[in-house]
């Protein structure tokens, strides 16, 4: 069975960073996509940050975060980091880390939140002053 199990949420101040982690259990494709998704009060869950790999890597980023956040697969292929700089207050949200089943290639389909069949418990970020 599939389990993504997520870590590192806390509490930090505007302009800060997080770094969060995600160990996926079970995870024995070859290629596929990974990434992680947020759900804010009053919103409905949104990708962040995803990426396919395979053959290559193709990494998709949410318009909102880039250029403050990087999504990256570990050593071992069953981890992903999640890299947040310049936090922001609009980031406060619970945090998920997401699988697909396996994919031969990649595609928009990666930035997909109904793509996503594996998820874990979430983590918590919050940014305020």
């Amino acid at each position: 069975r599939v389990q993504p199990v997520e870590s590192g949420g806390d509490s930090v101040q505007p302009g800060g960073s997080l770094r969060l982690l995600c160990e996926v259990s079970g995870y024995t494709f070859l290629s596929g996509c990974m990434g992680w998704f947020r759900l804010a009060p009053g919103k409905e869950r949104e990708p962040v940050a995803t990426f396919y790999f395979g053959d290559n890597i193709t990494y998709y980023y949410a318009d909102a975060v880039k250029g403050r956040f990087t999504v990256s697969q570990g050593l071992a292929k069953n981890t992903l980091y999640l890299q947040m700089n310049s936090l922001k207050p609009e980031d406060t949200a619970m945090y998920y880390c997401a699988t697909t089943g396996p994919r031969i290639y990649a595609g928009p389909w990666c930035f997909s939140t109904t793509e996503y069949n594996h998820w874990g418990q979430g983590t918590q970020v919050t940014v305020s002053s």
